[in-house]
């Protein structure tokens, strides 16, 4: 296989021209040689966004598609990712009872899977705390995660999952008893361990032995672009990067390279990754 007409595709990004180095940063990726991304909306905070109703993020949406629009002018392929932090129930329920946090939360998501239905996005963004909360809390969330996994159950779509560090082996039964195929579950920034459809950090070490074992996979750089945190969580130009780098070592082949970045994310979001 010839590996230069192989994708390289980041399955987890954020490009922010409002808060970070915005497009620059898209053009990094592209200069690396990365072809295709999932461009994942942010928190509504970053955007300056107060929500009190579902439709409340709908200014957060069109801005994330409005993003996508400015880095397909650069040659990019762009898959538009939609949906709520779950951090964000920590927030609204400091503000508002749990059940009307949780209630604006799947608002949000109702609102996101409007823009799927629509063909503006691949798929949902939801998950639940991945850090200390209470049990009401934890419970509230996976109200809302399964509320997810209806609404992309019914739409066809896949799930972009954060959550805690683990397995998250659970959400297994949760997508089944929503009408979702458990192996439409992306769990972001994964460990080897989960059962669902892991997308690894690109410098993860675990990457080569996976690829011996024929494990399907996707990778990401989970950059924030923030100009508060340069670089945070890996940079734009990673994917590639390290593909290259794992390749050039002899750490995987060009048909790993072609599975982690075109067979499994096309056949996880129904898209057609290719050049």
């Amino acid at each position: 296989m010839n590996y230069e007409r192989v994708p390289l595709t980041d399955d987890h990004i954020h490009i922010d021209p409002r808060n970070g180095r915005g497009i620059e940063a898209a053009k990094d990726f592209l200069h690396a040689g990365g072809t295709h991304l999932f461009l994942v909306s942010k928190p509504s905070s970053s955007h300056g966004v107060d929500p009190h109703t579902g439709d409340d993020y709908r200014p957060v949406f069109n801005e994330t598609i409005r993003i996508a629009g400015l880095i397909r002018e650069t040659g990019l392929v762009v898959y538009p990712v939609l949906g709520v932090h779950p951090a964000e129930i920590s927030r609204l329920a400091g503000r508002y009872p749990l059940e009307e946090a949780k209630r604006i939360m799947m608002g949000g998501l109702d609102c996101a899977s409007r823009y799927v239905e629509e063909g503006l996005a691949v798929g949902l963004k939801s998950g639940r705390p991945h850090y200390e909360t209470s049990a009401g809390i934890m419970s509230a969330s996976n109200d809302v995660l399964l509320h997810a996994f209806t609404l992309a159950g019914e739409l066809g779509c896949a799930v972009q999952v954060h959550a805690e560090t683990g397995p998250c082996s659970d959400m297994i039964a949760m997508a089944k008893s929503a009408g979702l195929d458990p192996g439409r579950i992306v769990k972001h920034y994964a460990t080897p361990d989960t059962p669902l459809m892991p997308s690894l950090l690109a410098n993860h070490e675990a990457i080569p032995d996976l690829c011996r074992e024929g494990r399907r996979m996707t990778m990401e750089s989970d950059y924030m672009d923030e100009n508060g945190s340069p670089g945070a969580v890996i940079g734009p130009k990673s994917v590639p990067r390290f593909t290259r780098r794992l390749l050039d070592k002899e750490l995987i082949t060009a048909e790993d390279v072609f599975r982690i970045h075109s067979e499994t994310p096309s056949k996880v979001y129904g898209v057609d990754i290719s050049l």
